[in-house]
């Protein structure tokens, strides 16, 4: 089963686009409405799309999965790579159906994403709801965001040590 890896780096996230995008125009089974690709062993494997985004204090990883439930997924993080992996499940008796047309897209998918080191890992937590996954992974504190008092008035010799002290400040 191929692995889609997913990168912090803006360079990164446009050169794996371009190569998406050179995939799609070459290879077979591209849909404009989904992102189904073929494998170097040539079968057909797909990735949900994901939105990844960062508040103060955690990222927030958002995975598109309908029709996949919570017991058919798997969540790792291991050297700071989350990785999802699970399975769609075809849900019609093709004895009892002709089917017409498939645009949907089912079967085992991987998608690994490569988090910044500056995460706690035993803290990130996963929800499933109206088919979209959500993975809360929190950033450790000593990264957090830190408010510096900007002191007025008193030049260089603020900045030097224990100058704080001695002004009183």
């Amino acid at each position: 089963m191929a692995t889609t890896m997913t990168s912090w780096e803006l360079f990164e996230d446009l050169r794996a686009a371009q190569d998406e995008l050179l995939q799609a125009t070459l290879g077979r089974g591209w849909r404009p409405t989904g992102r189904q690709h073929y494998s170097d062993a040539g079968t057909a494997v797909w990735t949900p799309a994901v939105d990844i985004s960062e508040r103060k204090d955690a990222y927030l990883v958002t995975v598109e999965l309908p029709g996949v439930k919570a017991d058919d997924l798997e969540i790792t993080f291991e050297d700071g790579l989350l990785t999802i992996q699970g399975e769609r499940h075809f849900a019609h008796d093709s004895a009892e159906e002709k089917m017409h047309r498939t645009e949907r897209f089912y079967g085992a998918f991987r998608r690994s994403i490569t988090l910044p080191n500056h995460v706690e890992a035993d803290k990130i937590e996963a929800s499933s709801q109206d088919g979209v996954l959500q993975i809360m992974v929190p950033k450790a504190p000593e990264v957090r965001a830190k408010r510096i008092k900007v002191r007025a008035g008193q030049g260089r010799n603020a900045l030097k040590p224990g100058a704080a002290a001695k002004n009183g400040s």
